[in-house]
């Protein structure tokens, strides 16, 4: 069922939001009756998911491809939005990529590309969206971020890293925005079934042995992202296994916390 009509006001901008939990994000905003501005590389992905919200729930999607890792991207969308006069009520920021292996096995070019779009392209689109919802006086932002944000994961240091930045980010801005009218949340799922796992898996014969109950489904971690967001709460761990880990990874000393997860980085490497 879409939500009332008062809420369709409500102009949704979705990076990456052309597969995996921003594409169940793009639909579950749908779902509400939320407008959609849909953005990620691949145009082709993005025209076909557009076409399939806008029949299936009525609403306007506006599909914009763009490479956000590239230093000038945010700006340049923003002031495309502008002269369409599209104003963006809530960001979602979902761009992100992933790299499995050992530090020293993945080349420097390749750790800068998840710097550039999970760290830069993120920045760069609070710092293009943040301040107009301010001048407003209201808006929501959801960063994506990871279970991986709370504690060294082996195997994914640079992805982790990043994952922590975000999540350090959100916690930040949380705190400056209180009681401006704009609310600022990290989600943070555990592995989810998407095709980015689905890559992981293909290198890491580790990955294809997780047990059923520990991966996650995409519409679910969609589901619990859009109720925080739209709630104003600073963090959410969807499931109970991700929840459980959160906390037993803040309640351990941080050094055996680092000998755990190098333990279970190897076993799965």
């Amino acid at each position: 069922m879409n939500a009332k009509p008062a809420d369709r006001s409500m102009t949704v901008l979705v990076t990456g939001g052309s597969s995996g939990i921003g594409e169940a994000l793009a639909r579950c905003f749908a779902r509400h009756g939320h407008r959609l501005v849909l953005v990620a590389r691949g145009v082709d992905k993005l025209d076909a998911l557009g076409r399939a919200l806008r029949a299936e729930h009525g609403v306007r999607v506006d599909v914009m491809p763009a490479d956000l890792s590239v230093p000038g991207a945010a700006a340049a969308l923003a002031a495309a939005l502008r002269r369409k006069r599209c104003r963006i009520d809530v960001l979602v920021n979902n761009a992100g990529v992933l790299e499995q292996g050992t530090f020293a096995r993945i080349g420097a070019a390749r750790h800068q590309q998840l710097i550039d779009l999970n760290v830069s392209g993120l920045t760069a689109m609070l710092a293009a969206f943040v301040p107009p919802m301010l001048s407003r006086g209201r808006g929501h932002v959801l960063n994506v971020a990871s279970i991986a944000a709370f504690q060294p994961v082996p195997g994914l240091a640079t992805y982790a890293a990043t994952k922590a930045y975000v999540l350090s980010l959100t916690e930040s801005l949380a705190e400056e925005l209180r009681d401006s009218g704009v609310t600022v949340t990290a989600l943070c799922p555990g592995i989810t079934a998407t095709a980015m796992l689905t890559g992981a898996a293909a290198h890491n014969a580790g990955l294809r042995r997780l047990p059923g109950f520990v991966i996650g489904e995409a519409d679910a971690v969609a589901a619990e992202g859009y109720r925080a967001c739209m709630a104003g709460e600073v963090i959410a761990v969807p499931g109970a296994v991700n929840q459980a880990a959160v906390l037993a990874a803040r309640a351990t000393p941080k050094w055996l916390l680092r000998r755990i997860a190098g333990a279970v980085g190897r076993k799965l490497g």
